[in-house]
């Protein structure tokens, strides 16, 4: 079995820093993502990260260098057990084997496996001695993806490449927002007890003028002063689609409309809305509307609320 030490690259008496600092240079070197056209990359990568998942843990780490298991976390055979063959145990004198000396041979092994072999058996033998813990699986991999603002709100199927090469379609879950993380079973590294899986983060990409308050999508409506003081329809954009909107008549800078079901899709299925906040846009230089309000004057008392 390999070496962890040796893969790792570091000395027995490593600390767990300087292990860790190994770790993360090897599998950033061998990253399959960057070793694409090296076909064994992806082994090397697999047989790093073993590695490290032994060293890290401490218990497992103290257990190899004691010789109880070996460099893939299973149960080390002692002296050589063969469990018949030429120079192996047979468990009675004369056979040309191990002679147990008359004593009770499970008492050395208590001493190596803490009586697991005398009382797996419950008669003193060996019982279930030799029983291997399940294969390790292969290590996860994680992957980010930048999902566009409106597929996410209308939880369109977003296609992601693995490092395999290979490309999935991914149903986003209802409720998606940045962080989500979704798993995909099988999809990591190859192991002997199988492989790991791929752990997609979702990155919901900022949009140009929308932004997201829970379900609900927010826009600003730049809408001009004629459009104002007579109302009407105006075209609206949402991450359906553009839409038409009814301005009310007289309406006003800060004044939020609401359209049902163009938000985000909530945990429950359900769509948020968009609330759409209208902003008067007066140009500055018309001579037009200069000529107007030389005219006319609003002598309404707008501030009075205000105190002043």
């Amino acid at each position: 079995m390999a070496d962890p030490y040796s893969i790792l690259g570091v000395q027995r008496s490593a600390s767990e820093a300087e292990i860790k600092s190994a770790y993360r240079k090897l599998a950033k070197e061998l990253h399959p993502d960057k070793n694409r056209d090296n076909p064994t990359a992806a082994e090397k990568f697999s047989a790093v990260t073993n590695a490290y998942d032994l060293l890290s843990d401490k218990d497992k780490r103290a257990r190899f260098d004691r010789g109880e298991i070996d460099g893939d976390g299973n149960p080390a055979a002692p002296f050589g057990f063969g469990g018949g063959g030429p120079g192996g145990f047979r468990g009675q004198p004369g056979g040309g084997g191990f002679d147990s000396g008359g004593g009770d041979f499970g008492d050395i092994f208590e001493g190596l496996f803490g009586g697991a072999g005398r009382r797996a058996g419950g008669g003193g033998g060996f019982g279930g001695f030799g029983r291997q813990s399940p294969p390790q699986k292969g290590a996860n991999v994680a992957y980010r993806l930048a999902v566009p603002f409106a597929d996410a709100a209308i939880l369109a199927p977003q296609r992601i490449t693995l490092q395999d090469g290979k490309t999935i379609d991914l149903k986003l879950p209802a409720g998606v927002e940045n962080g989500t993380q979704m798993r995909l079973s099988g999809k990591g590294q190859p192991g002997p007890g199988g492989a790991g899986d791929a752990i997609v983060t979702i990155e919901i990409r900022p949009h140009a003028f929308f932004t997201r308050d829970g379900d609900n999508v927010l826009l600003d409506l730049p809408i001009t002063l004629d459009e104002a003081v007579k109302g009407g329809k105006v075209k609206v954009p949402t991450v359906d689609g553009a839409v038409m909107l009814g301005v009310p008549t007289g309406a006003m800078s800060g004044k939020t409309l609401r359209l049902r079901g163009k938000g985000f899709t909530g945990k429950g299925g359900a769509r948020g809305d968009q609330l759409v906040t209208l902003q008067i846009d007066v140009p500055a230089d018309d001579p037009a509307i200069l000529a107007l309000v030389e005219s006319w004057q609003d002598s309404r008392p707008v501030r009075a609320h205000l105190g002043v």
